[in-house]
């Protein structure tokens, strides 16, 4: 049966090890109407069937599964190729190797996101260098952009906030007259589409989720690298399995391990001759095993099946939630450009602080303990973290991402299980919210 009742009768408190990446769930006795779930789309008996086949296979990791999922993925973002992989944060660190990124390199990047989009720079000695954002739309705005390229610059790191793709037009033009690379992170926007073109599908690299939260999951984790460029495709295969190369040596060259272990290749190799694969690290770069196992991938074709009616499912309750939320005075809904298709990762709602005459702290505290709804905060700027500060980035630059999560926003629950009693329930503590706080403050 469809999971469909997971807010109410799952939502039992207590800590995980997984932390944020697991549960929101608490034991302070707050009765909630409407949880933020951890399960962002829908399983049934299709997902069940596709694993227990996966099961009975011999292969479990890395076999026809995996390849009918990317088949699958592929095809439908209209991409030439596609790679699963662990999850979104390898798929950007090979894209990161992919790119060549040195110690030294600067790529330009948002900061609102999760800190992963920042972390396959670091790894590679690289510097995250961040682009303020659009206040309406929440994503990379690309006037901040040009305004950071120097002669270090070597990539643009864009991030598809909530479901909502970025300017990509003016993202690519700036890197075709800079000589830039463009990485779409898609952790948030699998379906989502930009004038008639789906995320992952423009810029040079795109990396992909599917954590529980996200819009469809592998079984809580996997991810997704999708790519255009032929030349690429060697490089993300050797990057992503432990820079194993699955041909004879290097350009056919002897193998000479000492002096009984001599062998020179020749046209009749055998498979297993000298040894199965070859480890080549791909531009001085070493892999690392990203694979994705054969029962994630399995689920991963069941779900992409279900794709088209997951994202009907969170469109039609982001609409009806900006409808029933229309003109409440101190409240901004999502906003959505006619040139675009928002997937509705996330629905974040903003508000005034001035207009309503409390913090964003104060009016989340309310809608959670008095009206039982729980909201939560996507992104902390990346700059602002610990590791971060302690390199010497400057907690002051990118105003308008700062306002962003400090004073303006907060994510209502959204996933394709929520009913128009749950919508109701969120719209209704909203408005009550409001009403309370100009009541207490707006004397």
């Amino acid at each position: 049966m469809p999971i469909d009742t997971v807010d109410k009768e799952h939502f039992t408190g207590g800590k995980t090890e997984g932390g944020i990446t697991s549960s929101y769930a608490t034991d302070d006795g707050v009765q909630l109407k409407v949880a933020y779930s951890f399960m962002g789309s829908i399983y049934d008996d299709a997902e069940q069937k596709q694993a227990l086949e996966a099961m009975a296979q011999d292969t479990l990791t890395m076999g026809p599964k995996v390849q009918e999922f990317q088949d699958k993925f592929a095809a439908y973002h209209k991409v030439k190729h596609a790679f699963a992989c662990t999850n979104c944060t390898t798929a950007m660190h090979v894209g990161t190797q992919i790119f060549d990124i040195q110690p030294g390199d600067e790529v330009i990047t948002t900061p609102n996101t999760f800190v992963a989009t920042s972390l396959g720079i670091l790894k590679e000695g690289g510097v995250p260098v961040f682009a303020d954002i659009d206040p309406k739309t929440f994503n990379i705005d690309p006037e901040q952009v040009v305004k950071k390229i120097t002669p270090k610059t070597k990539a643009i790191y864009v991030v598809h906030y909530g479901g909502l793709m970025v300017d990509m037009d003016p993202i690519m033009e700036i890197a075709k007259n800079n000589n830039l690379l463009v990485l779409e992170d898609c952790a948030h926007a699998v379906g989502a589409s930009y004038k008639g073109r789906f995320a992952g599908s423009i810029g040079d690299f795109g990396a992909f989720s599917f954590h529980s939260l996200k819009n469809i999951t592998t079984c809580g984790e996997g991810g997704m690298i999708t790519t255009n460029h032929d030349e690429f495709c060697h490089g993300i295969q050797n990057l992503r399995c432990m820079s194993n190369n699955h041909s004879w040596g290097e350009q056919g060259k002897a193998w000479d391990f000492g002096d009984k272990c001599h062998m020179e290749k020749t046209d009749d190799i055998q498979y297993w001759m000298p040894a199965h694969f070859d480890v080549i690290p791909h531009k001085g770069h070493w892999g690392s095993n990203y694979r994705m196992n054969e029962i994630q991938a399995a689920v991963g074709i069941a779900q992409m099946d279900k794709l088209p009616m997951l994202t009907a499912k969170r469109r039609e309750i982001g609409h009806k939630i900006t409808a029933a939320l229309l003109g409440v005075d101190g409240i901004e809904t999502v906003y959505e450009p006619e040139d675009r298709i928002h997937v509705f990762h996330l629905y974040t709602l903003c508000m005034d602080e001035k207009k309503l005459g409390c913090s964003r702290d104060e009016f989340m505290q309310c809608l959670y303990q008095e009206e039982g709804i729980q909201t939560i905060l996507h992104y902390q700027p990346t700059f602002h973290f610990t590791g971060l500060r302690r390199m010497g980035y400057d907690p002051n630059q990118c105003p308008k991402a700062t306002e962003f999560f400090y004073k303006r926003e907060m994510n209502l629950p959204m996933h394709p299980r929520l009913t128009d009693e749950d919508i109701e329930a969120m719209a209704t503590g909203i408005k009550n919210t409001v009403a309370k706080m100009k009541k207490r403050h707006c004397k």
